[in-house]
């Protein structure tokens, strides 16, 4: 029963002293503004947060990147002291993350009194029993044809298993794989990834109720596969909605299901998405060790599987971040040999690393290091390749990036401009992140008009972006 009472409590995994620390630097944050003449909506119009995010930060239950607390700091004169308590949280939290990531005890919040409550859920009355869970995937599944528009899918055999939990067979499992897997392609193809949230989180109800009965080896095994698979499937959902603390928990989660289904390359995958939250808030020391745990599991998975190649490509982005040109290369070089694969490797959707995305990862990697006469090559080919909206965004913006550092305020301009309206088009929290990154770009150039119109026009879609948070 130990992966159902995980599903269980789920919510309480989560350490009550990262919730406190956060508390506590929020209360710092409203102490210095109280003492300022600047009110919440002033702050939010200097960091580009909403008056209610400001709101939300104060109260510990958002938790923003450095950026915003150097900018904070500064406006509020804090003098440091803000920025080295966000730095004290950020090592502290990720010492625990780390911890539960590799099946270390971590110290549990208090026993709730009411049902865990999935991160994202509208209303707590939704998880307080299993059979209300199963009639909603029940309604779930007949809607089908308009959420997921699965071809053959055999409703009949999923409804049965929902509500004979206990009854599980083979091929009931097999018809639950089919469903994740659709899932997984309405989530690639869906415009907003949050429509596909409500339908994960059915899934897993119904895979709970499942592990809540008594099941053979096997079949408990392979309940605990899927739900590292939907876990993770809900934390890249959260993870492109800026949602980084309710993205971790879903990583943590997965990380957790999937070491006791021993499913080696789903459990480095978890590890290695769980990295990339630390990667784009630019905590690059806190990643490396994830990725090492992720490497090391890879070795031991699917010789088929492209796991290990795929946890080579975030190393190098790493070693990026970190300044180590030759460890970049070299972790590239290995991604690369993904290649030899062909079609070969089993696709799934928590692994769909095939090396179409070397191009756009190694331009981006060369961007972090400064290097524009090495990442544009890379990224013009990376652009002709984008298959989405949001993939284009991205190296839109990488791009723009270059024509920063190279001083060219034409291509800067060019591909800032595209790389907007691509943010607009998708609502991506993913690309609207790394335009805020790119305005840190555009200081040296605010003289000229055309380059303010810009960061006015990037300040304003991160602002709505961060109150729709």
């Amino acid at each position: 029963m130990a992966a159902a009472h995980r599903l269980e409590t789920f919510m309480a995994r989560t350490p009550e002293a990262i919730a406190e620390l956060r508390r506590a630097l929020g209360a710092a944050l409203r102490g210095y503004r109280e003492a300022s003449p600047l009110d919440q909506t002033a702050i939010g119009r200097i960091t580009a947060y909403s008056r209610t995010s400001i709101s939300h930060i104060e109260a510990g239950r958002q938790f923003p990147g450095r950026g915003f607390w150097e900018t904070a700091d500064r406006a509020l004169e804090a003098s440091g002291e803000l920025l080295t308590q966000f730095d004290r949280v950020v090592a502290d939290e990720k010492q625990i993350r780390i911890a539960e990531l590799q099946g270390a005890p971590v110290r549990r919040s208090p026993p709730a009194t009411r049902q865990p409550r999935f991160p994202g859920t509208p209303h707590d009355d939704d998880w307080q029993r299993d059979d209300v869970n199963r009639r909603e995937l029940l309604r779930l599944v007949a809607a089908t044809g308009s959420l997921l528009a699965i071809p053959a899918f055999d409703v009949d055999r999923v409804q049965h298993g929902a509500e004979h939990p206990r009854r599980l067979d083979p091929a009931t499992v097999d018809a639950y794989e089919q469903l994740n897997a659709e899932l997984w392609t309405k989530f690639a193809e869906s415009r907003s990834k949050r429509d596909v949230l409500p339908a994960a989180q059915q899934q897993l109800a119904a895979i709970n109720a499942s592990l809540n009965e008594p099941q053979g080896a096997d079949m408990r095994r392979r309940l605990c596969t899927l739900a590292g698979d939907l876990f993770q499937l809900c934390g890249e959902i959260f993870f492109d909605s800026d949602s980084y603390e309710d993205a971790a928990r879903c990583y943590a989660e997965a990380a957790h299901v999937s070491k006791e289904a021993r499913e080696f390359d789903l459990w480095a995958c978890a590890m290695t998405r769980h990295a990339f939250i630390s990667i784009y808030e630019r905590q690059y020391k806190h990643a490396s060790p994830l990725l090492d745990g992720a490497a090391q599991l890879a070795v031991r998975g699917n010789p088929s599987r492209t796991t290990r190649y795929w946890v080579a490509g975030v190393q190098a982005q790493t070693y990026a971040g970190l300044g180590n040109l030759p460890a970049c290369q070299r972790a590239l070089d290995k991604a690369e040999q993904v290649a030899n694969f062909g079609s070969t490797a089993p696709a799934t959707g928590w692994l769909r690393f095939e090396g179409s995305r070397l191009d756009e990862e190694r331009g981006a990697c060369y961007v972090t290091l400064r290097r524009p006469d090495l990442a544009e090559p890379a990224l013009s080919k990376a652009l002709g390749q984008a298959t989405s909206a949001r993939r284009r965004g991205s190296v839109l913006v990488d791009l723009a990036t270059v024509g920063a550092q190279r001083g060219d305020v034409d291509q800067l301009l060019m591909n800032g401009a595209a790389a907007l309206d691509s943010a607009r088009q998708t609502t991506s929290g993913y690309v609207g992140r790394k335009l805020g990154d790119l305005r840190e770009h555009l200081v040296p150039y605010l003289g000229d008009r055309h380059v303010r119109y810009l960061d006015s026009q990037i300040k304003d879609v991160v602002t709505t972006s961060g109150s729709k948070q």
